[in-house]
């Protein structure tokens, strides 16, 4: 078996991969853009509008959570779940840098 090797790679990278890596599903993008309209959803709402199962929200859920882009708070025997913005907008400031990074000067023509 392979082992994921992340010392020796910049920290700033590391970051954007596990990030990038828990977006890297259309249904949790769906549940970002649900929780960012709606500010705050329970586990129910959310699988009210979304074509899956209860158990994969959860699962998708657990993903975003586990990055820090979102939030449960218990409210009895349920969660509500929300947009963790500050590292939402950290996770966009690391993206437009890592990429406007790679992309090459435009040449003018003379």
């Amino acid at each position: 078996m392979a082992i994921a090797r992340k010392a020796g790679f910049p920290d700033k990278d590391v970051t954007i991969s596990e990030l990038a890596r828990a977006l890297a599903h259309p249904a949790r993008l769906a549940i970002l853009r649900l929780l960012a309209q709606r500010g705050e959803c329970l586990c129910c709402d959310l699988v009210d509008d979304l074509p899956l199962a209860q158990s994969t929200v959860s699962q998708h859920l657990k993903a975003l959570k586990s990055v820090g882009l979102i939030r449960g708070k218990v409210d009895g025997p349920r969660s509500r779940y929300r947009i963790d913005w500050q590292v939402l907008r950290g996770f966009n400031a690391l993206s437009k840098n890592f990429f406007s990074g790679l992309m090459p000067l435009e040449r003018t023509k003379s």
